[in-house]
């Protein structure tokens, strides 16, 4: 983990901009950790990448002085535990629904007498020689967002948002949409409604709120800023490298 301010960065509404990774190879993870980025997500939940390799890339990602979070593949014990134990800085915790949920989150992440998060001696604890270094940075540094990603979410946000140890949201639109029985139809006018609900609680509560804005395009960073967001992720690892490729050969061939 690193000894930094971003969580409180996060909590004071300052805007740190990320990106995603999903390919798992230390490779992709250095690139993207060169290019200026605040934090990066490694994203388990969609992807085939094992806690080993998480490990791995947390460590590369560090080792440039750039935050490494991970979304998690669900609100589980286990699974919350070894990307931390691993030395993740802040988890990304999808699927929260109800503050029940968020208080699940905080157990998971933290240690009593805040949480109830099990102890073990890995690469955050230095193997054994610095956990009470690592307790401490815990409780003052270790992010844990949580993803809003069903209509549930929205209904029950105030009461989210209003867990101690919930230090940010971000939207999930897909699911979000999903869960309401049109997934990516994002101009329909109920969807736009709930997204529009996400933004007032958070702006009325003064409460960080985040987006993955997929496409490449900072145009579309810069909109998501002028609407408030300030835990933005910019694109993946894959369409960088993919649109890069496809707009080079579409000039060429046109050539």
């Amino acid at each position: 983990m690193l000894n930094n301010t971003l969580r409180k960065r996060i909590k004071a509404g300052e805007l740190t901009l990320g990106s995603w990774i999903t390919i798992g190879h230390p490779n992709v993870a250095e690139i993207l950790a060169n290019a200026g980025f605040d934090w990066l997500v490694i994203d388990i939940e969609h992807n085939p990448i094992d806690i080993s390799m998480v490990q791995t890339l947390i460590t590369t990602i560090q080792s440039k002085g750039v935050a490494a979070f991970v979304r998690v593949s669900k609100n589980e014990e286990v699974v919350i535990k070894h990307v931390l134990d691993a030395g993740a800085d802040g988890i990304i915790v999808p699927m929260i629904c109800s503050k029940a949920d968020a208080l699940q989150a905080v157990d998971y992440a933290k240690y009593p007498p805040i949480g109830k998060r099990g102890v073990g001696l890995a690469r955050a604890q230095q193997y054994g020689t610095g956990f009470e270094t690592y307790k401490k940075w815990v409780a003052e540094d270790l992010v844990v967002i949580a993803q809003i990603e069903h209509i549930d979410g929205i209904k029950n946000l105030e009461e989210i948002i209003s867990v101690d140890g919930i230090d940010g949201t971000i939207i999930g639109p897909y699911d979000l949409s999903g869960s309401m029985g049109m997934p990516g139809e994002f101009e329909k006018p109920v969807v736009k409604e709930a997204l529009a609900k996400y933004i007032d609680i958070c702006k009325a509560h003064q409460f960080p709120m985040g987006f993955h804005v997929v496409n490449a395009d900072p145009a579309k960073i810069q909109e998501k800023i002028d609407e408030g967001y300030r835990f933005i992720a910019y694109g993946t690892d894959f369409l960088f490298m993919g649109d890069t490729a496809a707009k080079g050969m579409s000039v060429l061939k046109d050539k």
